[in-house]
């Protein structure tokens, strides 16, 4: 890593191959046993952009599509590459990622340029003033807007839990609120 933002180790996280075996285990976890497995960043990640949502007043007839999905036991067999999109996958008011952005950036085959496809993927599914809520353990609040800065308006930063270690105080994640331009 030379220390640019963005510039991860490559990971076996990074790939879809990894995710799949993941999840096929949660899958088959969750048939044996009927617990749906873990919560990535938690319930407080839910009820936070649940709340955001709500207090926005987002018609509940809205399109919102989760990215990556997590272990969504309904949607393991409604899978859409958000690389590589289909025609019919567009014109929703919502894109939610709670980690998915982290896991493109560690994909040891070009990051960098599938962050850029991702960008843009994302900005192309969303209809005109649609929201991206993106959660993220890997990037800070800067670098998610130079990432995303072209395409969209930052709205807010919803806030997280702090944490202070060794005199410095920040956050394990850091939670946006993204606007596509008009």
């Amino acid at each position: 890593m030379d220390g640019r933002p963005g510039d991860f180790e490559p990971s076996a996280l990074g790939t879809r191959e990894h995710w799949d075996a993941a999840y096929e285990c949660e899958l088959q976890h969750f048939e044996d046993s009927g617990d749906a497995g873990e919560i990535w960043f938690g319930e407080e990640s839910i009820r936070r952009l649940i709340g955001w949502l709500e207090k926005q007043k987002i018609p509940l007839d809205s399109c919102i599509l989760d990215i990556g999905t997590g272990n969504g036991v309904l949607l393991v067999e409604l899978v859409e590459d958000i690389l590589n999109p289909s025609d019919e996958l567009s014109g929703f008011h919502v894109c939610i990622d709670k980690g998915t952005f982290d896991a493109v950036s560690l994909n040891p085959e070009n990051a960098a340029e599938k962050r850029k496809h991702y960008v843009k993927s994302v900005h192309r599914v969303l209809k005109s003033g649609g929201f991206f809520l993106i959660t993220s353990c890997n990037w800070t609040r800067e670098e998610l807007l130079n990432e995303f800065g072209e395409g969209f308006l930052l709205l807010e930063e919803l806030p997280t839990s702090v944490f202070c270690y060794g005199g410095k105080t920040g956050n394990n994640v850091t939670v946006l609120v993204f606007q596509k331009k008009i």
